[in-house]
């Protein structure tokens, strides 16, 4: 690597500085020395090939089913006494989009009946997260209450069904907690991956043991498993107006989207997208 030459000019009122006899050299030597205590041997380039964050990733150890049962004498937050809940799930330490229930038009007591597949990488420290929300057509949804369950409290493949009061907040001091906000019904059940002697994991693999009608009835679901898709980066996006990019993927009819990257032509998502599958996509592609 060669040293650097540095040009440069300086005026004054009109007047170049630089012509004053010794002082353009005394202060080039000064730039180049400089520059050059910025250079260290051996000289490397270092080249990413994928974000510092994807090392850190967990692998999958679990399913969390969650169902949505109903909530019960909601507060009333239209001008009609009504409103028109829905819920937002999700797992903490997770950068996925949150699950949501249909929205129950006109209803204190909505009954849902939904049910959530949620992937559990760490089910000692994760925790589920439920928000209830007041659909709006155009102002903001109005929050009706939350409740959190720790992965921790369920022992696994045993269904646990839960009434929980809502709450305003998390905060134990917080005095809005004191007003009843309704109640949420769920029922959740955490199913951990199994691995065979191959290292192989998956909620569906069976082992050796197993007697023959076990292995059958375990065969028919030998190939389902869990996939993960993670859209890192675009480069070189051209559009027609606007460069606001945000990638889709379409698998077995879901559609998923990143966020949307604001003026880029070389965005950078790092997001992750999860699908728990009945069997292995063994023929498929996704269109992205």
């Amino acid at each position: 690597m060669e040293k650097p030459h540095v040009d440069f000019g300086l005026k004054l009122l009109g007047g170049d500085v630089m012509a004053i006899p010794g002082l353009y050299r005394c202060v080039q030597e000064t730039i180049k020395g400089q520059i050059a205590a910025l250079y260290h041997w051996p000289k490397t380039l270092d080249i990413p090939i994928l974000d510092s964050s994807c090392g850190a990733t967990k692998k999958p150890v679990g399913i969390l089913h969650v169902k949505v049962i109903r909530a019960l004498n909601l507060r009333k937050m239209d001008f009609l006494g009504k409103s028109d809940p829905y819920v937002k799930l999700s797992l903490s330490g997770e950068r996925l989009h949150s699950r949501k229930t249909t929205i129950k038009m006109s209803n204190l007591n909505p009954e849902w009946n939904e049910q959530f597949k949620l992937i559990v990488k760490d089910p000692e420290t994760q925790i589920l997260q439920l928000h209830v929300y007041d659909w709006e057509k155009v102002k903001a949804h109005d929050k009706l209450g939350m409740q959190v369950v720790p992965l921790s409290s369920l022992v696994p493949h045993e269904r646990k069904e839960l009434t929980l009061d809502l709450l305003k907040s998390l905060n134990p001091n917080d005095s809005q907690n004191r007003r009843s906000r309704g109640k949420i019904v769920l029922e959740l059940t955490f199913d951990p991956f199994k691995e065979d002697n191959d290292g192989i994991s998956g909620p569906l693999y069976g082992s050796a043991k197993e007697s023959f009608g076990q292995s059958v009835h375990r065969n028919l679901e030998l190939n389902g498993g869990v996939l993960l898709v993670t859209i890192q980066s675009a480069e070189d996006v051209e559009g027609k107006r606007h460069n606001n990019p945000y990638g889709v993927i379409i698998f077995r009819g879901e559609q998923r989207k990143t966020k949307i990257i604001r003026k880029s032509r070389d965005p950078r998502w790092a997001e992750e997208f999860q699908f728990v599958l009945e069997e292995a996509p063994v023929s498929e592609k996704i269109p992205y």
